[in-house]
């Protein structure tokens, strides 16, 4: 007589219930993947809006040092791309020197837009203040 019941082994219980379920996981991941993309490139746009922003901080210091000076006053704004990376030289205006006893520049670079536009432009904008000489 053959047996009515049959029982299963605990490796059978625990695959046996589940066989509909099988790639769910990798699904759930590639539904998130967008996300972990667009963390990625914000952490990426912050970081460049950072450098920017250093950047343009040492351009006006050094134009603003070469503006101060009296035999070197009309090359400052070639001074200050040239004390920025070529790409950020590039996206900056260096407006002209300003003051009395001081000279003040200001340095203002547009940053780089890697979230497909979701920023705008954003643009970073330095001054410094030296002495005259």
């Amino acid at each position: 007589m053959a047996p009515t019941h049959i029982r299963r082994g605990p490796a059978a219980r625990a695959t046996g219930g589940r066989g509909g379920d099988r790639g769910s996981t990798a699904i759930e991941y590639l539904g998130f993947l967008p996300v972990l993309i667009l963390i990625g490139l914000a952490g990426i746009q912050l970081g460049l809006i950072a450098y920017t922003a250093q950047q343009a901080g040492t351009a006006a210091r050094a134009a603003a040092r070469t503006a101060s000076q009296d035999g070197l006053r009309g090359s400052y704004a070639h001074v200050g791309r040239a004390s920025m990376t070529g790409w950020v030289a590039e996206r900056s205006r260096i407006s002209p020197p300003t003051g009395g006893d001081t000279v003040t520049v200001t340095v203002t670079v547009t940053v780089p837009d890697i979230l497909l536009g979701l920023l705008g432009d954003r643009t970073v904008e330095k001054s410094a203040t030296m002495p005259r000489d």
